[in-house]
């Protein structure tokens, strides 16, 4: 059999110089927007088609339980891609356009924030659902391939992951979200520490 060790080589070569491309600045301001709605007590909603809705489950879970620290605020955190019965209702009942905008119409609301996850960033149902986000007032985070799509610029904020290969935009979608969840919950573990921390003064006042 001929070996294929070159074409791997190639595609991690590939994939190493677009995780190291990705955008550390608009990383840490998709932090910073999820810890104020976790202080907040905001609802976060993450959504996508294909392998971007397997991505969009793996998130929610993240954010969900893996950022749970003792004495710091917990994310609320709806997976728009896990009711199956829900979006086959409204893709037959109405179209598939409209399987996230339809769930999220009724829950969203000001200050919410929602996740849209489309490698091309053209996805319509994923387009509708953040017009509805937008209309309700809530802050819209789009993660997309190198060119963006419509997303980009239907969004409060985009990262888009410069590589042209699908694959390797999908690898880099999935890095982000571990990379941000292991982030906040370090960011949630110091500031949990330093609040238990009781300075002299206070225990006099007290």
């Amino acid at each position: 059999m001929k070996s294929t060790t070159h074409h791997v080589v190639t595609y991690l070569a590939q994939l190493q110089k677009t995780v190291a491309n990705l955008p550390v600045d608009l990383i840490d301001r998709v932090i910073a927007i999820l810890l104020e709605s976790a202080q907040q007590g905001n609802k976060v909603f993450i959504l996508g088609n294909g392998g971007s809705a397997s991505t969009a489950s793996h998130f929610a879970c993240d954010l969900a339980k893996n950022t749970q620290v003792p004495g710091a605020p917990h994310f609320r955190v709806i997976g728009l891609t896990d009711n199956m019965a829900l979006m086959t209702a409204w893709a037959n009942d109405t179209a598939f356009d409209n399987i996230f905008a339809a769930q999220l119409s009724p829950l969203v609301e000001p200050g919410d924030v929602v996740i849209g996850l489309s490698c091309s960033g053209n996805s319509v149902n994923v387009l509708k659902a953040m017009e509805v986000a937008r209309q309700h007032g809530a802050t819209t985070i789009g993660f997309t391939g190198d060119r963006g799509g419509q997303l980009k610029d239907r969004v409060d904020l985009c990262i888009q992951v410069p590589s042209p290969r699908i694959e390797q935009q999908e690898d880099a979608h999935l890095i982000l979200e571990h990379c941000i969840c292991a982030a906040i919950r370090t960011e949630l573990i110091n500031t949990s520490a330093q609040a238990m921390i009781i300075s002299p003064q206070e225990v006099l006042v007290s």
